[in-house]
């Protein structure tokens, strides 16, 4: 299953909101962005083997500059993850699926 796409007008209910109950990811991302381009495969397998416990979502910077800029977001990708409505984790840059799962794993 693929990350769903979401909006700064949903951000609140499905990511501040959403990770009071379950953590979210977020991939703060831009189609030009070449790392994003090769993150997004990765994150969609992660979505798949991880969706029992954690919420994925993307968000295009481009269409929505203010929360990027409201999370301080200087560089894409960027992965953060939110839990209790608060970001937890922030992974910069293109890496590994499993330093992805190994960062995302110490917050469950």
């Amino acid at each position: 299953m693929p990350v769903l796409e979401i909006s700064s007008n949903e951000f609140q209910a499905k990511v501040i909101e959403g990770s009071k109950a379950k953590p979210v990811v977020v991939d703060f991302w831009a189609p030009w962005c070449g790392p994003c381009r090769m993150v997004s495969p990765v994150l969609d397998e992660l979505s798949n083997e991880m969706a029992a416990r954690i919420t994925f979502f993307k968000l295009n910077t481009d269409e929505n500059q203010q929360t990027a800029s409201q999370f301080g977001v200087m560089s894409i990708p960027t992965v953060m993850l939110f839990k209790g409505g608060e970001p937890v984790e922030r992974i910069i840059g293109a890496t590994t699926k499993n330093n992805f799962k190994e960062k995302l794993e110490a917050h469950l």
